[in-house]
Parts: structure tokens; sequence; C-alpha cells
């Protein structure tokens, strides 16, 4: 997105400094217990599949929190905050901890009672310095129509 080399190398370095902040809704199959918590595994390529990528010992830190939004008849809507920005992080940590994202196909049994095409995981903002003013800037996107139709609400 940077219009020059400068921005560029500037917004490359926030993104390495864990500056820009990346906010991220998410329904997933299962009644996620906590209101509340953040995963801390290693992810790295799968060693069954080099396609996928997979919580391994030797894989590089990955750092998910996440906060339930409410809870529904056998899904969870959660608000996810990644301090790391590894492939697939979400998807990965959440198919770890038993709580796949709905419609991701690559990291949980493809179960899909909604029918929908895509999975349900939505970058809903985005926070980072402007590289030339420096100025505060967040970027939102609208929550897409198919998640909002299984939820049946905005947020």
């Amino acid at each position: 997105m940077a219009k020059n080399d400068k921005a560029h190398i500037n917004l490359s370095n926030q993104i390495k400094n864990r500056e820009v902040k990346k906010t991220y809704i998410a329904l997933v199959r299962g009644i996620v217990k906590e209101n509340e918590a953040t995963i801390n595994m290693p992810i790295g390529r799968s060693k069954t599949d080099r396609l996928k990528m997979a919580v391994t010992k030797d894989g590089k830190e990955a750092i998910t929190h996440f906060k339930v939004l409410k809870r529904y008849d056998g899904f969870t809507l959660l608000e996810i905050k990644i301090d790391t920005g590894r492939t697939h992080q979400i998807r990965v940590h959440l198919a770890e901890i038993g709580y796949p994202v709905l419609g991701d196909y690559v990291y949980s049994n493809g179960k899909n009672p909604f029918g929908i095409e895509g999975q349900c995981l939505h970058a809903k903002k985005l926070e980072f310095n402007h590289p030339s003013t420096g100025k505060k800037m967040v970027l939102e996107a609208p929550i897409p129509k198919y998640i909002k139709n299984i939820i049946g609400e905005d947020l």
C-alpha cells in the first residue's frame, strides 16, 4: 500500500516493531469457555503437509489474543488481536485449541452447517502511523454480509 520506497520502509519497520495493530472478527465452531485468553504457540511449516502451517516446536513465535463477543448455539464470535503475523496464524491457533474458524476447509474437518463459501474470519481494523505525517491511521472494514447473515446482527 506504500506509494514510495520511504513509505514502504517506514511501514515495514512499523510491522517489524509490532507497532501495527490488527483486529479481526472470527466465528468459530464450538463454545469457547474462556471470556478472553492468549495463545502463545510457535508456528512453522507442517511436517506432514508442506502446503499447511502448524504448531511446531521449532516454529517461529506466534501470539494471538482473543475475547468472546457472543456465544451462540454451537458457535462463538471472537474478537482477535495478534502480536505477530505468521502465515495462517489465527486459523492455525484456533484449530489447535479446538475451535476452528467456520468455513475453513484447510484447518478444520470441513463441517459447514451454513453452507457458506469462504471463512468466517474478517480483518476488521488496522491501526498504524502514517509514514509521512506520523498521524495515527485507523482503517475499518464492515463485517461481510455472509457473516452478518449467520450472526443476525451488526457489530
